[in-house]
């Protein structure tokens, strides 16, 4: 029989040890006065154990208690398992062309909902997740904790200022991230950039085998751009920036293998990219291996015997015996 908590059992024990040795010894005070046989002769017996007896079993019911903390079990044996499900890198675009509201409210936090809708269609995959604009950063690392993904993603982006993305710089991330990864999976929000803006980052998704999937959000009629304050955009001819979503990044998806969608209202366009992600990748293993023990519980044996000595000290607490008084 082994403990998971043996610390528990240890820490305990030893101060109630102490607590019952001097509890268990120590004399009440009609003791200290009279002999055992004389108050065998004038004790009262109510059917209840004495005072001595009865803390003695609320002490058995503690230790029983104590050792049910330290969680016994009998161990069986040891496996070991690999975790099935895919580790996928996401990143989102933080540059101030997202804050454009052709998508509402705008396209960062339509682009937020849409990667929402993925990790709830994707349970038993492990997502980490990054921003970029200028730079590149590490919002949350690999994990399948989706709750915590979901808090995350309602901070992400609100002040942003910058008004391009670095897509080289996000290129260098992913290279570095999923380097020696058996399944090289990245997932992109954004409203895309040019050709040009894009050219490097072509050039190390294709050499790297990254399957990449896009995420475009934005409209073809585009909108203007406007900064934090709500002060629209100028270019240098000091004319209304219009910014529009640029499907580019869409065609370096799909010739990695992998795919995109221009991001719409509904769930329809996730689920198809979802379901394009897992046929792609059906049955394949994150190469994760956990191991993991076959064991017997006992805790709740010592539990039941703490009850039931528990139950014996209650019931027999001495009822406390009412003298009539005598009329004259």
């Amino acid at each position: 029989m082994s403990f998971a908590n043996p610390h528990i059992f240890f820490l305990l024990l030893i101060p109630f040890a102490i607590f019952a040795f001097l509890v268990l010894t120590n004399k009440e005070g009609v003791e200290r006065v009279f002999s055992k046989e004389v108050l065998d002769r004038i004790r009262v017996d109510n059917g209840a154990l004495d005072n001595r007896l009865r803390n003695l079993v609320f002490f058995i019911a503690i230790f029983f208690m104590i050792v049910a903390m330290s969680h016994p079990y009998i161990e069986k044996s040891k496996k070991e398992v690999e975790l099935k499900g895919l580790e996928i890198i996401t990143a989102i675009d933080l540059s101030a062309s997202m804050r454009a509201n052709d998508r509402y409210p705008n396209r960062l936090e339509f682009g937020i909902e849409k990667l929402k809708q993925m990790l709830k269609l994707m349970p038993q995959d492990e997502f980490m997740l990054l921003t970029f604009s200028k730079d590149v950063y590490l919002v949350s690392p690999l994990t399948d904790d989706k709750d915590t993904l979901q808090t995350v993603l309602e901070g992400i982006g609100k002040d942003t200022t910058l008004i391009y993305s670095n897509f080289n710089a996000l290129a260098q991330v992913l290279k570095d991230k999923l380097k020696g990864k058996s399944e090289k999976i990245a997932v992109v929000v954004s409203d895309g950039a040019s050709k040009e803006d894009l050219k490097e980052f072509e050039k190390i998704i294709k050499q790297e085998g990254i399957t990449l999937y896009a995420i475009l959000v934005g409209t073809k009629s585009g909108a203007t751009l406007s900064d934090i304050n709500g002060k629209a955009i100028l270019d240098k001819n000091e004319k209304l920036v219009v910014s529009r979503v640029n499907e580019y990044l869409g065609k370096i998806a799909k010739n990695s293998g992998g795919d995109y969608i221009i991001a719409d209202y509904g769930d329809a366009d996730i689920k198809e990219l979802v379901s394009k992600i897992e046929n792609k990748f059906n049955g394949k293993l994150s190469g994760k291996k956990i191991e993991i023990e076959d064991r017997v519980e006992l805790f709740y044996y010592p539990l039941f015997i703490a009850l039931l000595f528990l139950f014996a000290a209650f019931i027999s607490i001495p009822e406390k015996i009412e003298l009539k008084k005598s009329k004259k």
